[in-house]
């Protein structure tokens, strides 16, 4: 899922006053993730994004990691927005609702 990869450090730039710098914070933060789904701290962010659409199938808005918690919008056919927060350790659904 190459656009995934490139979500998160476009996510982090966005929300950050100096992009070159958050660019470079979110290659480190990505790193860090995958370093931590190989050790297998936390799981693919691939296993959690296909439980969140077979959940609520739809179209990806946003992917985020948000400490130990990945977050994932998905705009569905009926026009609503759902976030759902999973566990990024074990992969659990956390919650569901509208956003």
């Amino acid at each position: 899922m190459p656009a995934l990869s490139l979500l998160l450090p476009l996510l982090l730039t966005a929300a950050t006053p100096d992009p070159a710098r958050a660019l470079d914070g979110g290659q480190r933060q990505q790193q860090a993730v995958r370093q931590a789904v190989r050790q297998g701290r936390y799981v693919p962010l691939e296993t959690v994004l296909a439980d969140a659409l077979r959940r609520y199938p739809g179209q990806l808005v946003e992917v985020e990691l948000d400490g130990d918690k990945y977050e994932i919008e998905i705009l569905g056919a009926n026009g609503v927005v759902m976030e759902l927060d999973y566990d990024a350790a074990s992969g659990r659904l956390l919650k569901m609702e509208e956003d």
